[in-house]
């Protein structure tokens, strides 16, 4: 079985829909579709919560009749069969009921959770019964009978696996299954979510689950680009990345795969491909255990980051002293992700800043406390890419831009440079200029 996941602006409009049907019919085997909600839809459903906050019912009423109309407009244009297509709208006008219903309770994690899932459930089963309309046997599966993930950081693919194939093995047998992205059930059996862009994930988890033979993410773009092409011209696809490598880029930035798409699936060797589902004869991007070439192959930024410099004499000669600065932030559940020391200082970035001002009291006490905000980590990632000899180009940049601190030898895959947000742009574009524009022996497509 292969997992194809199709995010938000593949399933973004009926046209969007309609050619989601014609992939999955196009490829052979059996296949088990992770779907993401309508384009827009989630952060609709993060405004009905933030409403259910403040108690706002009328904003509430504001946002619900809208997704009514969309969804509705959606069924009736896709699903043909009056039949099928009553008992579809029937159901989404009781899936908006229960939406109505939760809002009316008082906000909890729980509460959100609850309402921000609503959009996948609503478009996968318009999916599922659109597909039915078409002659294509299908099976609709609830994700929260099965996605067990009760830790976020290192799910347990097993118990997963257990009780998906419990769940399938109690329907008929189909050659497709549909099921939504982003939902989970937490450690206290509680609806929860993966986090934003966390469909991705969903689809890594399931295939690791069920030793999926290839992960599919389909999304708006043919495959992972070696820069940034919102902000880089004359950028290009990337064929093959390795598992390391990809890990790298989507931890830094590349907005293509969220965060933690990559582990679920390293240890079982299932590959990822990246396609673009408004062009799916592309060839996209392979991700697989190994690297096909070494050296520089892409650059990302990952922004919203938070440089803090403790300086302290204590320091000099003194045992134990980084172990308990560590300490603070391992308190605050707060990851560190670059760090630079020197005798009597040490410089270090974070992207997660809810806890920052407890973190500063503690901190406060071991030296004199600089904090910077606004800043970005952009990221060279390549396999040995500190032994490619044309790595040295980038320190040229010091030449044109204030660099706040660079990561070097940390490892062999990855070189960090910390700028201020706003030299983002122009750091990227230098970059791309001096690493892969003037140097022709980079990986081409």
């Amino acid at each position: 079985m292969r997992v194809m996941k199709f995010g938000g602006t593949s399933v973004g409009s009926v046209e969007s829909i309609k050619n989601v049907k014609n992939i999955v019919q196009s490829r052979e085997g059996k296949k088990l579709l992770v779907l993401s909600a309508m384009s827009g839809v989630t952060n609709e459903l993060v405004a009905v919560s933030e409403a259910i906050k403040t108690g706002n019912h009328e904003e509430i009423d504001a946002i619900i009749k809208p997704l009514k109309e969309r969804h509705e407009s959606a069924v009736n244009d896709l699903v043909k069969d009056e039949k099928i297509r009553k008992a579809t709208l029937a159901h989404i006008y009781e899936i908006l009921s229960q939406l109505k219903e939760t809002s009316g309770n008082t906000y909890s994690e729980k509460i959100y959770a609850e309402t921000v899932t609503y959009g996948e459930t609503m478009l996968t089963y318009i999916f599922s019964k659109y597909l039915e309309s078409e002659n294509v046997q299908n099976q609709w599966l609830d994700a929260k009978e099965f996605m067990y993930v009760s830790n976020l950081e290192n799910p347990n693919t097993k118990i997963v696996g257990e009780h998906f194939n419990k769940v399938i093995d109690s329907k008929p047998e189909s050659d497709i299954y549909i099921t939504q992205g982003f939902v989970r059930i937490n450690k206290d059996n509680e609806i929860s979510t993966l986090k934003r862009g966390g469909s991705d994930y969903s689809a890594t988890i399931l295939g690791a689950s069920i030793n999926a033979e290839e992960v599919q993410i389909w999304t708006d773009i043919d495959g992972l680009h070696n820069n940034d092409p919102r902000y880089v011209e004359n950028t290009h696809r990337i064929s093959e990345l390795s598992f390391e490598e990809a890990a790298e880029l989507a931890y830094f930035g590349a907005k293509i795969l969220h965060p933690q798409t990559i582990s679920p699936v390293i240890d079982k060797d299932i590959p990822i491909f990246l396609k673009n589902t408004f062009t799916p004869d592309s060839q996209g991007t392979r991700i697989s255990p190994e690297a096909k070439e070494k050296g520089l192959k892409a650059i990302s930024a990952k922004d919203g980051i938070t440089a803090i410099k403790i300086k302290s004499n204590r320091m000099l000669m003194a045992h134990g002293f980084l172990r308990k600065i560590f300490d603070v932030f391992d308190n605050y559940e707060t990851a560190i992700d670059m760090i630079t020391t020197s005798e009597i200082a040490i410089s270090l970035t974070i992207d997660d800043d809810r806890n920052l001002d407890k973190i500063l009291k503690e901190l406060d006490s071991y030296g004199e406390i600089t904090v910077e905000k606004n800043h970005s980590i952009i990221c060279i990632v390549g396999e040995s890419v500190i032994e490619d000899k044309q790595t040295y180009r980038l320190f040229e940049l010091l030449n044109d831009i204030p660099v706040r601190m660079i990561s070097y030898g940390g490892s062999n895959n990855n070189i960090s440079l910390l700028v201020d947000t706003q030299n983002k742009i122009a750091t990227l574009r230098k970059l791309n200029e001096k690493l892969f524009i003037q140097n022709k022996s980079t990986q081409v497509v």
